[in-house]
């Protein structure tokens, strides 16, 4: 393997940002074993950025053993409070290169400028601060038992851990992976998407300025032959994988034909919120407004099913429509955009599909179901009535800028309808009534449930799904406990054992 070169890239602003497009393994950027390498495109010019190393089962071996060797001989044995002072110089790293990080995610991914700089980026640090802090309290119990025993419990970490992150927020989940992975004494080989590798890329960079040990932290880019790969490998103790349901299970069978590694799963949804006549109809309109249409749509807890009391439906779909058609489109890295363009042809197709089935179906379309302008993969807004449960739109992930609101009755008859659906990711309910929000809250099968908000989280709670949405729970000390196994150890104090 030769060393990978240094590119400079130019902003749409004018602005250059240098890169390094080759595999981090081993604390050095390489070109792959292969020297295969593939183009990541700009979805709002459909023109090509750049193109980056293809990661194949032979590298994926070198990261694996990279890794072994890091965790063995380095990385368990480093004190949890050093780790914690890694993982805060890293965030340090990434505030420094704030603009940079988030120029790069918009280019790679789409999304506007201003949302990335001023969401995305300060989520994923504040997640590293977050795991910063755990890095020294992941500990064991004393536990009393019977005859002068001895007893009490290590939590350990598993070894080397393959995380897995989708296109729609590289930098945050990227964060959400490797954070408690590292903070619980584990090394990690991520692959990035194959849309999305540049902002990964980046942050690796700062890995090793930030001193991390060589191996500790891997950056395969590849597609999904690559995390096939991984999730057969028998040197891998953990995967955890954030995407479709589809891709999840296979994920899962291969664990578990491979060495029966851990999982942790976090996929699709298709989560309700359900709006009553006594909740504050502005507020509702404001949060499910952004609940559906904020990273065009592109996002596992998107509310595409809006429930809405029939006494206040009218009045709630004037409103919702009126902000919705204000929405600006366009370039991500103009001022005032919200909406930028989906991320690829293939995605932008499977949307425009969905659509079409929708009008087929019989539902109706409200407004959007078109494309907007004609470079980019940008699609308006879209709204859809007179839906019911068993359409194509209302029981699929349709991961874009379309949202589906129904009329209801009664409680129950939303609480049926807000559960016929294969997923359990999120919800929310929109109510002053504090009985109605309790009985939904327990009532709806979902891992997520919010009260008169939407999309609101902290680092500290704990995220995943009912259902077919996941396996696991990411995120606050839960997350500790999916990086970690426990060891039981018990010793006889008897003065007479021998």
């Amino acid at each position: 393997m030769g060393n990978s070169n240094e590119e400079t890239l130019t902003l749409p602003t004018g602005k250059t940002i240098k890169i390094q497009t080759g595999l981090f393994i081993d604390n050095e950027f390489v070109e792959s074993v292969d020297g295969k390498r593939f183009v990541t495109i700009d979805p709002s010019t459909e023109g090509v950025i750049t193109t980056v190393a293809e990661a194949s089962s032979k590298d994926v071996d070198l990261a694996v053993e990279a890794a072994t060797k890091a965790f063995s001989n380095v990385w368990c044995h480093i004190d949890g409070k050093e780790r914690g002072k890694l993982l805060n110089k890293l965030a340090d790293l990434m505030e420094r290169n704030l603009d940079d990080l988030a120029a790069l995610e918009t280019l790679d991914n789409g999304k506007a400028f201003s949302i990335t700089k001023t969401i995305d980026l300060p989520e994923a640090i504040r997640c590293y601060r977050y795991f910063a802090g755990w890095c020294d309290k992941v500990h064991g119990k004393v536990i009393e038992t019977q005859n002068d025993k001895f007893c009490y419990t290590r939590n350990e970490p598993l070894g080397v851990c393959g995380a897995i992150v989708p296109w729609n927020f590289p930098i945050s989940l990227m964060a959400n992976k490797i954070a408690p992975a590292l903070a619980c004494g584990n090394t990690v080989i991520l692959k990035t998407a194959e849309q999305t590798p540049l902002s990964s890329l980046k942050v690796a960079e700062l890995c090793k300025e930030a001193g991390f040990p060589k191996g500790v932290i891997n950056v395969l880019s590849g597609f999904g032959s690559t995390g096939t790969v991984m999730a057969n490998h028998m040197k891998i103790d953990m995967i955890t994988f954030t995407g479709s349901t589809e891709v999840g299970k296979s994920i899962q069978k291969a664990a578990a034909e491979s060495n029966l590694k851990r999982v942790l799963l976090e996929l699709g949804g298709k989560s309700p919120s359900i709006i009553f006549a006594d909740s504050n109809l502005d507020t509702a309109v404001k949060f499910t407004f952004n609940g559906s249409f904020f990273n065009h749509g592109q996002f596992c807890v998107a509310a595409t099913r809006i429930y809405v009391e029939e006494h206040v439906y009218d009045e709630f779909l004037k409103k919702f429509k009126t902000d919705a058609e204000a929405i600006k489109i366009g370039n991500p890295f103009e001022s005032k955009i919200y909406q930028g363009p989906q991320i690829s042809r293939k995605q932008f197709d499977r949307i425009m599909s969905y659509i079409k089935t929708g009008k087929e179906e019989g539902a109706t379309l409200l407004m959007g179901g078109e494309r907007h302008g004609e470079r980019g993969f940008y699609i308006k807004p879209t709204i859809f009535t007179d839906v019911i449960e068993n359409m194509t739109i209302m029981q699929d992930e349709i991961f874009g800028p379309v949202t589906c609101i129904a009329k209801f009755k009664t409680i129950d008859e939303v609480i049926e309808k807000a559960n016929l659906t294969k997923y359990g990711l999120a919800a929310a309910v929109f109510t002053n009534n504090i009985i109605k929000a309790v009985k939904l809250s327990k009532e709806i099968k979902a891992g997520t449930v919010w009260v008169n908000q939407y999309m609101e989280g902290d680092s500290s709670l704990p995220f995943g799904g009912y259902k077919q949405s996941g396996i696991g729970r990411e995120m606050g000390k839960y997350a500790l406990r999916e990086h970690t196994q426990v060891k039981t150890v018990q010793i006889n104090l008897e003065t007479n054992c021998n």
